[in-house]
């Protein structure tokens, strides 16, 4: 058996709030699902501090930050690593562990648990064995980011992390802009100069908005246009920190293109890209079609070669 799965010794079930020690009531059987902080650690719950005093462990994507986050709170749970390296080999204990009776904390590095991280892998297999699965809402990156953009909220998509090279990201991005709410992504440091530039060239001057290091104390909320905010990410340094972007939706109300401006976009586009994805780059640029504009991108590609 992983030493992570070894039967523990008794612990305390109590935590520190405010300089005064809280013994944590018994919680039911089942998979809590807990959201910690995505910065600043006074951002959680009473709830779920006693949940995670309470729970005969704590399942954790990295154990040494949860570490970091119940020491802060003056828990001694055991944790037990879970993460996409070992989560095949593990879910099945955790399964059987949670159908004898087991109480078990899932958490994240940072936020609400399932977003971008592995654990919806255990919840989809306990739920499926039967096993209660509770919610124990907090802090959430997607939200906290789009609460301050002043991008419209009535409707979202949350796509997580973007391709990594530059045609398949312009793909995914073309195949996301006819969506009618804002966008919202995350992406590292040294990468989002380029996504921004990606998003600027086929999505246009849409508004945006550059979250960063939300919370904490050298939180940067940016807004612009996306190539305004492309040009301004191109001239500076890599910027650090936890990055969210959110793109608000096509216009609904945009002038028609003409046939003209269409191959001229297209003829830009076939520089770099294959036929398909150029005509997936200006539909999504036009809202034309996707099949007539990909028809009139098979037509300038054998006129190129003529």
């Amino acid at each position: 058996m992983s030493q992570d799965l070894a039967p523990e010794p008794s612990k305390s079930s109590s935590y520190t709030a405010f300089g005064l020690r809280a013994e944590a009531e018994p919680i039911r059987p089942g998979l809590h699902v807990v959201a910690t902080p995505i910065g600043n650690l006074g951002d959680i719950s009473f709830r779920a501090l006693a949940t995670l005093a309470a729970a005969d462990a704590v399942l954790a994507e990295d154990k040494r930050v949860t570490r970091n986050l119940l020491a802060h709170y003056g828990i001694s749970t055991p944790l037990v690593g879970y993460h996409e390296h070992n989560a095949a080999v593990i879910r099945p204990h955790l399964v059987a562990r949670l159908q004898a009776g087991a109480a078990l904390a899932l958490v994240s590095d940072a936020g609400t648990p399932l977003i971008s991280d592995p654990g919806f892998k255990l919840v989809e297999e306990a739920a499926a064995a039967g096993v209660e699965i509770i919610s124990v809402p907090g802090a959430s990156a997607v939200l906290a980011a789009l609460s301050v953009a002043g991008l419209p909220t009535d409707r979202f998509f949350f796509e997580g992390f973007l391709p990594p090279k530059s045609a398949a990201r312009r793909t995914r991005i073309a195949t996301l802009a006819p969506i009618p709410g804002t966008l919202v992504f995350f992406e590292s440091p040294r990468r989002v100069a380029e996504t921004l530039a990606d998003l600027a060239a086929v999505l246009g001057p849409r508004p945006a908005v550059m979250a960063r290091e939300l919370t904490k104390r050298f939180e940067t909320v940016r807004r612009g246009s996306l190539p305004d905010l492309a040009a301004q990410l191109e001239a500076e340094e890599t910027p650090k920190g936890e990055i969210v972007l959110l793109v608000g939706g096509p216009d609904e109300n945009a002038d028609a293109v003409s046939p003209e401006d269409i191959d001229a976009r297209l003829r830009e586009a076939l520089e770099t890209l294959s036929v398909k994805d150029a005509a997936a780059v200006v539909s999504a640029q036009t809202g034309q079609p996707r099949r007539d504009v990909y028809a009139r991108a098979v037509r300038l590609a054998a006129d190129r070669e003529r």
